[in-house]
């Protein structure tokens, strides 16, 4: 089983698919990283060499963070907003919607009004209020 980034890359996938499973990797960058490590990309996992395991795993450690190292720079870019006061943290702060979504519907989980579907507070006709 082949292993990069500490994720366990699934052997039956195309290794451009089999990339996107490290956090952070989406699509677009698996076939960057892959041209620069000179691999087909309709490759399967398990029919690559262990050489261009290596290149592959090289070219990521080198570039912009990926997994742990990514999740910690999203989380101290959210602590630095809490910090300074910005509009941003603020939301983040309320666990509220941060990007203009609207809230009156939308967002009803995140402000705790879970409603059913069927229920949702109205009285039945036929009985007396």
């Amino acid at each position: 089983m082949a292993r990069i980034a500490n994720v366990n890359i699934p052997q039956e996938k195309r290794i451009e698919v089999a990339l996107t499973y490290i956090f952070g990797v989406g699509i677009s960058r698996a076939s960057q990283i892959l041209q620069k490590a000179d691999v087909d990309k309709n490759k399967r996992t398990k029919d690559l060499s262990e050489d261009e395991l290596n290149k592959i795993r090289g070219i990521i450690e080198k570039g912009a963070g990926v997994e742990g190292e990514l999740k910690k720079d999203i989380h101290d870019n959210i602590k630095r907003l809490k910090e300074i006061g910005a509009y941003r943290g603020t939301r983040h702060i309320k666990h509220l919607p941060s990007h203009g979504q609207r809230t009156k519907t939308n967002s009803r989980t995140c402000r705790g009004n879970v409603r059913k579907t069927m229920s949702s507070g109205k009285k039945a006709g036929n009985q007396k209020t």
